[in-house]
């Protein structure tokens, strides 16, 4: 049995999807979490000077993607053939596509143009990316409450994840969603 050692922040950011592949999957892993003024001097231990890395039996693994899809492939959540595995990529590439758009906005640092920008978000941006996301459960859900087949894969994290973050802004958001 693998042994795993997942490096980040204390915080859940890009670590957050693979936390929830072990969780899900019922695994064991030591969780490292660094401080930011402790990350210099840990900065050259990894592959690429950059966080999140999974170590797997002394083999370090950067890029959280490269991370997540490692694990939901080890761990049976990646789909159960290539065409599964291609439907789980197109869910998780529409929840990075909804991230492309909405965390630039978190990192605004003047507080009325973020307001600013969460509005318009929320009024043009979040609709889309939420059809996107109701199109592909419809076509690849096989009619049950998961995004591909009727089984959780890493598709459903990814997209809980990324929903979680916009959940924070707005609570309510999902009730205001039209679904047909």
């Amino acid at each position: 049995m693998p042994t795993y050692k997942l490096y980040y922040f204390n915080g859940r950011g890009r670590a957050e999807i693979a936390r929830l592949i072990f969780a899900a999957a019922g695994e064991a892993y030591e969780d490292i979490r660094y401080e930011r003024e402790e990350w210099p001097s840990h900065k050259s231990e990894m592959p690429l000077g950059q966080m999140p890395v999974l170590e797997v039996d002394g083999v370090k693994l950067p890029q959280s993607m490269t991370i997540a899809r490692f694990l939901s492939k080890q761990f049976k959540l990646a789909g159960k053939d290539n065409l599964e595995q291609a439907k789980v990529d197109a869910v998780v590439d529409t929840s990075i596509d909804l991230a492309v758009k909405y965390v630039p906005i978190l990192m605004q640092q003047d507080e009325s143009k973020k307001k600013e920008e969460i509005a318009k978000f929320f009024a043009d941006e979040l609709p889309k990316h939420m059809k996107n996301f109701e199109t592909l459960g419809k076509l690849y859900g096989d009619g049950s409450q998961f995004f591909v087949g009727n089984h959780l894969t890493f598709a459903d994290l990814e997209v809980y994840d990324m929903l979680s973050y916009v959940v924070k802004i707005d609570d309510k958001f999902l009730q205001s969603m039209v679904y047909t």
